[in-house]
C-alpha cells in the first residue's frame, strides 16, 4: 500500500512530475558533459570561429542542447501535458527560457570553476542545481502558458478514469 501510495503522489504532483523530467535531462546533460569534457574535447582550449573556448564550454554547449531536447520532451508529455498552446509554440518558448539559462549555466560555471576552482564536472552539476526552481515556475507559466487558476481547476476536476 506504501508503494502505491508513493507512486499515487508521484503521478499526481505536478512538481514531482517535473523533477523527474528535469533529473532525466539533467543526468543525460551531465553524462554528456563528462564524456565530452574527458573524451572528445581533450585540449584545454579550441579555436571556434575567431574565438578562443574552453572545452568545458564546448562540452556544455552538447551536453546543455541534448539535455533540453529530452527534458522538453517528457515535459510536454507527462508534466504539463493539460496546456492547449501548440507544441511548436510550446518548444520555440522552451528553447528560448534554455537559451537563457544556458548563459545563466555558463555563468555559474565560469565562476566556480575560474574563480572558486571546481572540478567541471561537480560545477556542472552545481550549476545546474542552481537553477532549477526557477527553471519550473517559468516552463510551467510561460513555456506551457499554464495559470495558477488553471492548475487550481485541473486538481479540483475529479479523475473519471476508472483503477485509478
Amino acid at each position: 500500500m506504501a508503494k502505491r501510495s508513493l507512486w499515487y503522489k508521484i503521478t499526481k504532483s505536478q512538481a514531482l512530475r517535473f523533477l523527474l523530467s528535469a533529473g532525466a535531462g539533467f543526468l543525460v546533460d551531465i553524462s554528456v558533459f563528462y564524456v565530452f569534457y574527458h573524451n572528445l574535447f581533450t585540449q584545454n582550449r579550441y579555436q571556434v570561429l575567431s574565438l578562443s573556448v574552453r572545452n568545458s564550454t564546448l562540452s556544455l554547449c552538447v551536453s546543455y542542447c541534448l539535455g533540453v531536447l529530452v527534458n522538453f520532451l517528457i515535459t510536454k508529455y507527462m508534466v504539463f501535458n493539460e496546456s492547449k498552446s501548440s507544441p511548436a509554440k510550446q518548444f520555440i518558448r522552451f528553447a528560448a527560457v534554455a537559451f537563457v539559462g544556458y548563459f545563466a549555466n555558463l555563468g555559474v560555471l565560469k565562476i566556480m570553476i575560474q574563480s572558486w576552482g571546481f572540478y567541471p564536472p561537480l560545477a556542472r552539476i552545481c550549476a545546474a542545481l542552481s537553477l532549477f526552481a526557477a527553471s519550473f515556475f517559468i516552463h510551467k507559466f510561460f513555456s506551457f502558458s499554464l495559470s495558477l487558476r488553471q492548475h487550481r481547476q485541473h486538481e479540483i476536476k475529479p479523475d473519471h478514469q476508472s483503477g485509478n
